[in-house]
């Protein structure tokens, strides 16, 4: 009706100060809690962008290297290799070697480059920083992020040995135990990536420094850590590279995994005990580093 008044609704009450920091408060409970995640996820996604070479990569990594072994060099070496006083085929003897390779070879690209992109280059580890995350946080998801690809890869090549097998190549004889190879490659890409991570993030300027890492770190451990012939055919005093090598105590563990390798109880201990040292080490330096640098 007209000249009728309505009634009129009561003004909205403003949230008091305290009421909005027990908001944004709340809002960051989520981010906080589960900001290893997020930084994991995001490290996953990014991935995307390299992706055709992170698929071939751990496709035909290991088909060009087990196709080049059984149908190429093991087909020479016609003797069996003496581990650890027993006999085994030439493609049984590399084959966890290679897996532990791939693994460290995800690990030096991951723990490297996009790290110092985090820090540098693009600079996202300060944004993430800026929100509730915080900076151990976003070292986890880098160690996470960089482990779920070396899984992949790792996996990938076991599935591959696997598959040789079934076509009369002796590769995993014992597959019950055999798929343990793969944590042992991991494991050993951590105990070498964990460290480089670390080393990345107390880099201030890209001189070169990660082309050394490869031509005087991976290449030497790659060569004489035991890959292509039992470590004890070394001279002594070219032993020692292997026995400080990740790839060495991964490979050896590996072995044990798939040939059931005649490695004794301790030494299975000391195998395990020196990666787990090196990665918790690593990763105390590393967040450390992530630390003091994101609070500048």
């Amino acid at each position: 009706m007209s000249g009728t008044t309505l009634p009129s609704s009561p003004p909205a009450a403003h949230p008091s100060l305290d009421e909005l920091r027990a908001e944004a408060v709340e809002w960051g409970r989520k981010p906080r809690a589960r900001g290893s995640w997020y930084v994991t996820e995001h490290m996953v996604r990014a991935m995307r962008a390299y992706g055709w070479t992170i698929v071939v990569g751990a496709l035909g990594q290991p088909v060009m290297y087990l196709l080049g072994l059984a149908l190429g060099l093991a087909a020479l070496i016609q003797a069996p290799i003496v581990d650890h006083g027993r006999e085994v085929g030439y493609l049984m003897f590399v084959g966890p070697a290679l897996l532990a390779t791939a693994a460290i070879s995800v690990a030096s690209e991951e723990m490297t480059y996009p790290v110092m992109a985090g820090f540098k280059w693009r600079r996202y580890f300060y944004g993430f920083n800026a929100s509730p995350l915080s900076s151990p946080q976003i070292a986890n998801g880098v160690i996470a992020g960089a482990t779920a690809r070396m899984i992949v890869a790792a996996g990938a090549f076991y599935l591959f040995l696997w598959i040789f097998g079934l076509f009369g190549l002796e590769t995993v004889p014992h597959p019950e135990t055999g798929w343990l190879s793969v944590l042992a490659g991991v494991a050993a890409g951590l105990a070498f990536g964990i460290p480089l991570m670390a080393y990345a993030g107390s880099i201030e300027d890209d001189k070169g420094q990660f082309a050394l890492v490869q031509r005087f770190l991976f290449m030497p451990m790659f060569l004489f850590s035991g890959t292509f012939y039992p470590l004890d055919t070394l001279p002594v005093w070219l032993q020692w590279i292997g026995w400080i090598s990740p790839l060495w105590h991964g490979t050896e563990l590996g072995r044990v995994a798939t040939y059931h390798s005649d490695v004794a109880p301790a030494m299975v201990v000391v195998h395990i005990a020196y990666l787990v040292v090196l990665s918790v080490a690593g990763y105390l330096w590393g967040r450390r580093v992530f630390i003091e640098r994101l609070a500048k």
